[in-house]
């Protein structure tokens, strides 16, 4: 195996304890993780006590992980307006964040979820509230990435102007603990076309965000056409985008320290699959 010193990596599996992840990492011949701190779909809110915690520690040590984070529940809607909803959510994003702070985790990515109510400032807002009130309970290194969705429905998120809005409404010094994460699925989903105009996207996001708030990038083809707001992932080169915003994404100097993580279709061989997308994504590096 190699000894790989680069900023690629993929979600990787937490079954039987977190602590087995940076093993799986370093079987894909990784030094980034991603990982569920929790089954993403159910609200029961697991305790990382200290044994875990140093078990972790000790295995992301062993394994030389450089950067390792986590991916909150699919269950959390901090946008809806049912308070009870957003209740609920917002406690459990705060669970979610307390664990990753327990983990020294680098980051949490979250989805900034569905205004129901069709009202898209007020869903901002909500969000906006429920990561401030979980920022100011929870100290720690983790940062919170808003990830850009692709739009779907009454969705949230789906646009540089909305992440922009909600980091806005974060009051400081918590404002400080939060980036944006882009996903490039969802952002040629959403009308981000990353083919025909890779570079206008890449200077609208400086101009609206600051590449300074660009904590990761989950790299992941598209089922479908520029501007569907559908999220199906493909393998690298295989969907709509296809090889060259990847090979533009691999090779820009503005990106390069940037941890990039694979979302992509595993199959029924994880490891196999892995291996392969992040082979391609590094044959495109080499070309630098």
């Amino acid at each position: 195996m190699s000894d790989p010193t680069d900023e690629l990596g993929a979600h990787v599996s937490a079954a039987g304890g977190v602590h087995r992840a940076p093993e799986r990492a370093r079987a894909i011949e990784s030094v980034v993780l991603q990982l569920f701190t929790k089954q993403p779909s159910r609200w029961a809110e697991p305790t990382v006590d200290e044994a875990m915690a140093g078990a972790f520690k000790e295995e992301r040590q062993k394994y030389a992980i450089q950067v390792a984070g986590a991916h909150d529940s699919y269950l959390i809607n901090l946008s809806s307006p049912d308070a009870s909803l957003w209740r609920r959510s917002q406690r459990s994003f705060e669970a979610e964040l307390r664990r990753c702070a327990v983990l020294e985790l680098d980051f949490l990515v979250t989805h900034p979820g569905n205004a129901t109510d069709d009202d898209l400032e007020e869903g901002l807002s909500r969000n906006a509230r429920g990561v401030a009130e979980a920022l100011a309970r929870v100290d720690g290194p983790t940062k919170v990435l808003l990830e850009l969705t692709a739009g779907r429905g009454t969705t949230v998120g789906a646009s540089f102007e909305n992440l922009r809005a909600i980091i806005d409404e974060i009051p400081l010094p918590s404002r400080d603990r939060v980036g944006v994460c882009v996903d490039t699925c969802h952002a040629y989903s959403a009308g981000y076309d990353l083919v025909g105009g890779y570079d206008e996207v890449w200077e609208d996001f400086d101009r609206i965000l600051g590449f300074e708030r660009l904590g990761l990038i989950h790299l992941n083809d598209s089922k479908h056409p520029f501007g569907a707001r559908k999220d199906r992932h493909e393998g690298i080169g295989e969907g709509t985008l296809g090889p060259e915003p990847f090979r533009r994404i691999m090779n820009d100097d503005r990106l390069v320290e940037v941890p990039k993580v694979l979302e992509t279709p595993k199959g029924d061989d994880v490891v196999t699959a892995d291996l392969r997308n992040l082979g391609i994504l590094r044959s495109m590096r080499a070309e630098r």
